[in-house]
């Protein structure tokens, strides 16, 4: 069993295999380089190497962190806070949570909700921090030192409910309405990321996390004053323009450059 240091950046992904036990890897190429590291001792650099390799399309892609909590801030992007009737210069971060049972990894499907509940369920692609240590009042200037690693997030989200209900729990917490992944990518700068969602092949939102209203370092400090960040917590930052409607039997590919696509059918 060979032990190394985790290097600058590299892809950690978590999966199922054929006879369905779960581990972490390093993606390399189309392969995946099995590790016997649990999450804990991934953030601590404890990088161990069992000697198997695995090809990266043999396995089942999971949600690549089980989170104790998943944080979202709105309207980080002004054009996005204009489109769907939010506040595009808050004074500070706008915030609401997804129930965990909401994840889904990459190629899970997304199902919408009974036409009776919902009428109007879109896309919002986004950048997701995956907190690597546990931390409360978090200095600005020391943020950084908390993230363990970047990765991809779709906040779907019922737009009908959200516009009508005074909280967002209900029209961004359904099953299925938090597609993660498909890897955590480590030793990245988050700040100037170009995101672009599409929808079946069409390009609907091109932003850049350069575009944010409140930059990373600061969401990760001033959340920590209310609630005490523990490893593996993901942190959603917000979706830039374009969000849009999506229906049955669509297919919702989010890119960020340096992490990946994460890819998920509409059912």
């Amino acid at each position: 069993m060979q032990v190394q240091q985790k290097t600058k950046t590299q892809k950690i992904i978590r999966y199922q295999n054929q006879n369905g036990n779960e581990y972490y890897g390093i993606v390399e190429g189309e392969d995946i380089l099995q590790l016997s590291s649990n999450f804990d001792e991934l953030v601590n650099e404890e990088i161990r190497y069992d000697g198997v390799k695995v090809k990266y399309n043999n396995v089942k892609i999971l949600e690549p962190v089980k989170p104790s909590k998943v944080i979202n801030f709105g309207w980080t992007y002004a054009g996005h806070a204009k489109e769907t009737g939010g506040e595009a210069n808050l004074k500070e971060p706008f915030l609401f949570l997804k129930p965990l049972s909401s994840l889904i990894p990459d190629k899970g499907n997304i199902v919408l909700p009974p036409s009776d509940l919902t009428n109007q369920v879109e896309l919002e692609g986004e950048l997701a921090i995956v907190i690597g240590k546990r931390g409360k009042n978090i200095k600005e200037a020391d943020a950084m030192d908390y993230v363990f690693g970047c990765t991809i997030f779709n906040d779907v989200t019922a737009r009908d409910l959200t516009k009508s209900d005074p909280q967002f729990t209900r029209g961004k917490g359904f099953d299925t309405f938090g597609p993660l992944g498909p890897c955590i990518v480590t030793g990245i700068d988050p700040s100037n990321l170009r995101i672009v969602t599409t929808l079946n092949g069409e390009i609907v939102q091109d932003g850049n996390t350069n575009q944010m209203s409140f930059t990373i370092p600061h969401l990760i400090s001033w959340i920590s004053q209310v609630m005490t960040l523990e490893p593996g917590d993901v942190l959603a930052t917000g979706s830039p323009s374009g969000s849009c409607p999506i229906d049955r039997g669509d297919l919702v590919v989010v890119e960020i450059e340096k992490i990946g696509k994460l890819s998920n059918y509409v059912e």
